[in-house]
Parts: C-alpha cells; sequence; structure tokens
C-alpha cells in the first residue's frame, strides 16, 4: 500500500524546489538569451550561491547514498569518495580553476577544441557525454528503486516525475535555475539527515557505535593496496575533468573566486558527508532481524547485497519515527534532483556548443544555439530517463565511463591546459587510442565484459584486476601525447614527411589564409568561433592573426581580478608554435569507488 505521508512529502520538496528553479529563472535579465547567460548564468554567480552550487558539483543522490553503502558494506576505511572528491576540488582549483577562468572558455571542450580542432574535441565529447547521461540516469534508477521500497510507489512513476521536474526548471533558468536550486536542495539534505541521526541512533535495535561487535572502520587487505590507490588517484583526478565542475568554475565573476569556490567546496564535500557516514554505522550496528523490516536477510541478520544500495532510506524508514521520515524522504530526492539537473544541463551546454556548433554551425546565431541547447536538455533529459526504466546495469555503464573520463580526458585537459605547445591532433588521436584499448582491456564486471589482459594480482576468483591499470592506462595515455605530439613535429619539420601529409594541419600544413577574430563582449570575454579552422581564437583581441599563431590563441587579460591568486606580473602564456619562450613547467599533482 501506498505510504500517504510519503508522498506528500515528496510532493511537497518538489514543489519548493520547482517555485525556487522558476525564480531563479527570472533573474536572467529579460531579451537576454546568450550562451553565457544560459550557459553559465552571466557569469554573475555570487560568493554565497557559488559555494553551495560548487558543493553540489559532488554532494548529491549517489553521494550520500553511496557514503551510507560504503560503510555498510566495507567499512570506513573504504569511503574513499568524500576524500577524493575533495581533493579534485582542491587539485582542480589550484591547477585549472583560474588558467580555464581567466581565458574565458564556456565549457570544459572549449580548451581541446582550440588546440586539437573541432573534430577531435567531438571525439573527446563522447566519454564526457556518456559519462553526464549515465551518471543522471543511474541516480534516477536509484531514487525510483528506493521510493518503490519506502513509500510503494511505481518506479516509474517516480522516476518520470522527478526527471520532468528537474529538466522543466533547467529548461526554464538555465545554470540561474541550477545554481539556486543546489542552494535549497544542499539545505534539506543537511537538514533532513542531521534531523533523523539522533532519532537512529536512540533506536533500541542500533547496538553502541563502540562496541566490538560492530566493526564500521573496515580494513584493508595488503592484496588490495595497489587497487585501493588506483581507485582513489581516479577519484581525485577523474573527478576534475566533468563539465558539471568546470561550468560552476566558468560561471564565477572571477578567476580567483573560481579558486576559493572549489577549497571551500572541497571543505562542504567532507562536511556534507558526515551525515551519511553515521547513517551508514548506524545501519552496521543495527540488528535488523528484531526490527519491523521484512525483506530477505543474510544468516548472520544483516542485508544482502540487493538492499544494501538502500542503506539509507531503509535507516530513515525503519529507525526513525514517521514525521523524522518524512523530512529524510524529502532530503533524498532533493539529493537526486541536485545531482540530475547539473548533468544535464552539462551535457546539453557541451553539445550545443562543442558539437552543434563548432563543427557544423560556426555561424549559428546566439538565438539558435539556446534553442539547440533547449532541445538537447529535453533530448538528454529523456534519454537518461529511458536509461533509468530500461537498463539494468546503468551503473556498470556510468563506472567504465567515468574511468574514461580518467585514462583519457584528463592527461588532455592537463596538457592543453598548461603544456599546450607540446602537443597537437596527432598526440591526441593517438592518446584517445591508446588509453580506450589498455582501459578495455582490463574488462569490467559490472558490465560482463571479459579482462583480455590479466595483470599482476588478477584475482580470478573475484573477477578483479588488482593492478592499478585505470592509472597505468591514464599514465600511457599522457606519455602518449607527449611523444607522438613531438615525434609528428620531427618528422615534419625534418623533412621526413612531406607538408601534404600534415592531414590535420597542425604542424607545417597550416592553411594561409588570413583570420580575423571578431570582436570581444562588453564584458571582453565572449568567446569567438571561427569557422572552419583547426584552432579556436577567443575574443580578447581584435587582430589580424597569420599563419604564425597555427592553432593557438592570443589572449591577454580578459579582466581586472582584484581577488586573482597569481602573480600579477605574470604575462599571457604562449601557445604552440608562437614566438615566445616557453612558460616554465608547472607542477601537478599526483568515479565512483564508494
Amino acid at each position: 500500500m501506498i505510504n500517504i505521508a510519503g508522498v506528500i512529502s515528496i510532493i511537497l520538496f518538489y514543489v519548493l524546489i520547482l517555485a525556487v528553479g522558476i525564480w531563479a529563472g527570472r533573474k536572467k535579465p529579460a531579451g537576454n538569451d546568450s550562451e553565457e547567460e544560459v550557459m553559465l548564468a552571466g557569469r554573475s554567480i555570487g560568493l554565497f550561491v557559488g559555494i553551495f552550487t560548487m558543493t553540489a558539483t559532488w554532494v548529491g543522490g549517489g553521494y550520500i547514498n553511496g557514503t551510507a553503502e560504503a560503510i555498510y558494506t566495507s567499512g570506513l576505511v573504504w569511503c574513499q569518495a568524500p576524500f577524493g572528491y575533495a581533493l579534485s576540488l582542491v587539485f582542480g582549483g589550484i591547477f585549472f580553476a583560474n588558467p580555464m577562468r581567466k581565458q574565458g572558455y564556456v565549457t570544459m571542450l572549449d580548451p581541446l577544441q582550440d588546440s586539437f580542432g573541432s573534430r577531435m574535441g567531438g571525439l573527446l565529447f563522447l566519454p564526457a557525454l556518456c559519462g553526464e547521461v549515465f551518471w543522471a540516469a543511474g541516480i534516477l534508477a536509484a531514487l525510483g528503486a528506493t521510493l518503490a521500497v519506502i513509500i510503494d510507489m511505481d518506479h516509474r512513476t517516480s522516476v518520470i516525475f522527478s526527471a520532468c521536474v528537474a529538466v522543466f526548471y533547467t529548461l526554464f533558468g538555465g545554470l540561474y535555475s541550477v545554481a539556486y536550486t543546489d542552494v535549497i536542495q544542499l539545505f534539506c539534505i543537511f537538514l533532513g539527515l542531521w534531523m533523523c541521526i539522533p532519532f537512529a541512533w536512540a533506536n533500541p535495535h542500533v547496538k553502541p557505535l563502540g562496541s566490538m561487535e560492530v566493526d564500521w572502520i573496515g580494513s584493508i587487505d595488503s592484496n588490495y593496496y595497489w587497487f585501493y590507490a588506483d581507485y582513489g588517484l581516479l577519484l581525485i583526478f577523474g573527478g576534475i575533468p566533468w563539465q558539471v565542475y568546470f561550468q560552476r568554475v566558468l560561471s564565477s565573476k572571477t578567476a580567483g573566486r573560481a579558486q576559493i569556490l572549489s577549497y571551500v567546496a572541497a571543505i562542504g564535500c567532507i562536511f556534507m558527508a558526515i551525515p551519511p557516514v553515521l547513517i551508514g554505522a548506524i545501519a552496521k550496528a543495527t540488528a535488523w532481524n528484531e526490527t519491523n523490516f521484512h525483506g530477505d536477510l543474510t544468516p548472520d541478520g544483516e542485508l544482502t547485497s540487493d538492499q544494501t544500495s538502500m542503506i539509507l532510506p531503509l535507516v530513515l524508514q525503519h529507525l526513525t519515527p514517521d514525521f523524522v521520515s518524512f523530512f529524510g524522504l524529502g532530503a533524498v530526492s532533493a539529493a537526486v534532483m541536485s545531482s540530475a539537473d547539473s548533468s544535464v544541463l552539462s551535457a546539453s551546454s557541451m553539445f550545443a556548443r562543442n558539437v552543434y556548433k563548432l563543427i557544423f554551425r560556426q555561424n549559428a546565431s546566439e538565438m539558435e544555439i539556446i534553442w539547440v541547447m533547449r532541445v538537447s536538455i529535453l533530448v538528454v533529459g529523456v534519454l537518461s530517463t529511458v536509461m533509468a526504466l530500461t537498463i539494468p546495469s546503468i551503473y556498470g555503464l556510468w563506472s567504465m565511463c567515468s574511468d574514461l573520463v580518467y585514462v583519457i580526458l584528463f592527461p588532455q585537459l592537463l596538457m592543453v591546459v598548461h603544456f599546450k605547445h607540446y602537443c597537437n591532433t596527432y598526440g591526441s588521436l593517438a592518446a584517445y587510442i591508446v588509453a580506450l584499448l589498455v582501459r578495455l582491456s582490463g574488462g569490467e564486471k559490472l558490465l560482463g565484459l571479459p579482462a583480455l589482459i590479466h595483470y599482476p594480482g588478477w584475482d580470478a576468483e573475484n573477477e578483479v584486476q588488482l593492478f592499478p591499470f585505470r592509472t597505468m592506462a591514464m599514465v600511457m595515455s599522457l606519455f602518449t601525447l607527449a611523444f607522438i605530439s613531438w615525434l609528428s613535429v620531427f618528422l615534419f619539420n625534418s623533412g621526413y614527411l612531406s607538408p601534404e601529409s600534415d592531414y590535420f594541419n597542425c604542424v607545417v600544413n597550416i592553411p594561409e589564409d588570413i583570420r580575423r577574430v571578431d570582436e570581444p563582449s562588453e564584458a571582453g570575454e565572449q568567446m569567438s568561433v571561427l569557422g572552419g579552422v583547426p584552432g579556436r581564437l577567443y575574443g580578447a583581441a581584435s587582430t589580424l592573426v597569420g599563419p604564425d599563431e597555427r592553432s593557438g590563441r592570443i589572449n591577454p587579460a580578459l579582466e581586472t581580478d582584484d581577488d586573482d591568486l597569481d602573480d600579477p606580473n605574470d604575462g599571457p602564456t604562449p601557445l604552440f608554435g608562437g614566438s615566445s619562450a616557453p612558460p616554465p613547467v608547472q607542477p601537478f599533482g599526483k568515479q565512483t569507488a564508494f
């Protein structure tokens, strides 16, 4: 029988979020439907809203449910996501937020297309798109399963309803709606979960967490050290090249503020993980066979593997009073909405700008791009919903895509942001292929994909690669990108290959026609798009650009950044093929495994 109180809770929270989303969408200046206004909220996100929306980059439905599940199944030491994603925000702030925001990019793929050409950028769009779509589908599916168990609502109804609400306000207000609803959603998550913890902890069926009978800390077997490190690095560096992160970075008012928001959000990630950690520990200390839970249990009285993904809502339902679980269920639903809306907007933004505009319709008007983006929001929303309802292994698909983001996109983004004069399209394509083949060779158990290569430490019983092959694939991709780029320049410049063989027009066979950079926007940051050229120049100067600039860009400081963390005496970085001396090499640091 449907839990009427639970249904009312979900509806009230959804109405609140929908109302805030529509109100936030009205903050967009009337008649201003530019790319930056819709995709990046006019780069006007303030400090308060910025902190919340940056924290919501990772704190969502998958984050809180996955954290509670990891504590219950494996213990605190295996709950890597909070610390991994917090460090990814720190490293993203140190090495990527400032240069990306200073250049006035609109999406994460812009620097990749700028250096490697629009078509190679379109190829790099595929893992980014799949990651966003599968992530949205995965959390919608999790929400449907949760509500089906907790309030006995048909999972198809809950998935479709949730997706419709998220798509509607995202369609209406773009990033304005996403950012302001993030504030409400994080408040709902924090207050809703903290309200439930005292009641769950005080439940008579819960043993003391300090009891020797309750092991919620866990341990790491010596055979799994490299496996543990591999997933840790995957979370840290694989958590950087996501459009959901960079849409927040690029929407900040200044580059310095983008860095500050990243650092504060890292603290927020740890802080927001405390409630689900405690809920997972409480679930571990619960004698479930003594509660009113009627599902299947193991001989030891613990939940089965099919139910552990719903640890958090099960605690809310069976260990807290009805009026408390009322708020907790709303918090869980709000968390899912927080994740779904930003992923839909991210995928749509990248498609409208980096595929439709930069590949097929270079001369498209702003209004045309906005309409393409709106249609894309609908398509991505429908696609995620259909996948959530029809694909049983949706989490496996997302897990594979998050691996591909790590092994393919991270090394390429690192190179184009910091070492762009050492890489070109030949290296990019070779690195893409190497990373893809090495990752696929390791197999994926969740998808039934067999391991083609059994790396050292192969666990045949559990079909798990204990060797850090994901990180190996990323390092090989990075090396391949740099080496093949150098080799191509050497072969062409030494005469071993004729200029006509420069198929990608990025080494010696540079088009000789003069290209004019569009006038910058009033804010000095609107990126100009040049039709039919391998590279893109971003509107900071209205100059004539000849072949010497090759596929790079000339972009002096776009704005005075009062809180910029960089040295104000630093000049613009010359690009691959430019006449200035190379800049000093910047250091760089060392999804999901809940």
